[in-house]
């Protein structure tokens, strides 16, 4: 009866000593999954969480990436696709092997992700999205208080809150209203030529047209200009 028991007590005391080796195993698998990073390639001013980057850095997902003026970053994140931020520029970007998902604050940023990819770019005015079905680039701009979704190739939708429209390669869209004073609004400024006004321009231009056809006519004519009257110009080759 006793021999029974410490039999029991045998196989019991192996079988937990499995279960927990099996538990363990699987620990340690699970602590030794490397986390997804990116590798940040700089120009002038970067910073990756408040902090001065440079070339080489490791980025994580979560990190909040700033350009300055003049200066640039691209975070290449293997297979997935990189990110490239443009000057005066700052995004919140998280990313997996499979995904790519970035908040941009300020400035311009272009994704380019490989098939199998997603990617999602959100701004105050609605979203960029970009299909995992096929590799995908196309740029999100800001700057001008607004929101600019220019696609390079790829399935990419500009998402708002009451549509999705479909972004062919080459062409762009916009949703939200550009602020007054920004390059987008300057652009659409009609073209002045320095401080003339409209009459003053299309004067100085009929003068100059005026010149040029005196000029031609005197060729033409053997140099003979006939100005009105009895006043007669007489070619000195004459």
């Amino acid at each position: 009866m006793i021999s029974r028991t410490w039999s029991r007590m045998s196989i019991a005391f192996f079988v937990a000593i499995a279960v927990l080796s099996v538990y363990s195993m699987v620990a340690l698998a699970t602590s030794g999954q490397k986390a997804a990073t990116g590798e940040l390639s700089a120009s002038g001013q970067v910073t990756v969480n408040g902090q001065a980057a440079i070339s080489g850095a490791t980025v994580f997902s979560g990190a909040v990436i700033t350009t300055a003026a003049n200066s640039s970053a691209t975070v290449s994140l293997g297979k997935a696709g990189r990110v490239e931020l443009m000057p005066n520029s700052s995004i919140k970007l998280s990313f997996s092997d499979s995904t790519i998902s970035a908040s941009l604050d300020a400035g311009r940023l272009r994704v380019s992700t490989l098939a199998g990819v997603s990617a999602i770019v959100t701004t105050k005015d609605g979203a960029a999205v970009a299909d995992a079905s096929d590799a995908a680039s196309f740029m999100v701009d800001v700057e001008c208080g607004n929101t600019i979704v220019a696609s390079q190739g790829g399935k990419v939708e500009l998402r708002t809150a009451d549509k999705a429209t479909p972004i062919a390669a080459g062409s762009q869209d916009t949703a939200g209203q550009a602020a007054p004073g920004t390059r987008c609004t300057r652009l659409t400024r009609a073209a002045t030529f320095g401080h003339l006004h409209g009459g003053a321009l299309a004067a100085l231009l009929l003068a100059a047209g005026g010149a040029v056809a005196a000029a031609i006519i005197a060729t033409t004519h053997n140099n003979d200009i006939n100005l009105g009257g009895s006043v007669i110009v007489i070619s000195p080759s004459k």
